[in-house]
């Protein structure tokens, strides 16, 4: 099962977070939150099993 771990405000962000755990080795997806039409946030999500690695990797980038 997918869980969020990140709602970003861009897709900007999202995409370099997704890029920064997919660097990881985690499994990662990204989908708009809420109207996907006029969408200004967005999920990031990660596999349950890999939520831990995938919080590492975000306390790294900040």
């Amino acid at each position: 099962m997918w869980k969020v771990v990140y709602i970003a405000h861009s897709k900007a962000i999202a995409k370099k977070i997704e890029q920064q755990l997919a660097r990881a080795g985690v499994l990662v997806k990204i989908r708009p939150f809420g109207n996907e039409a006029i969408s200004l946030q967005f999920e990031v999500l990660v596999p349950e099993s890999e939520i831990e690695e995938a919080q590492e990797v975000l306390n790294a980038l900040v």
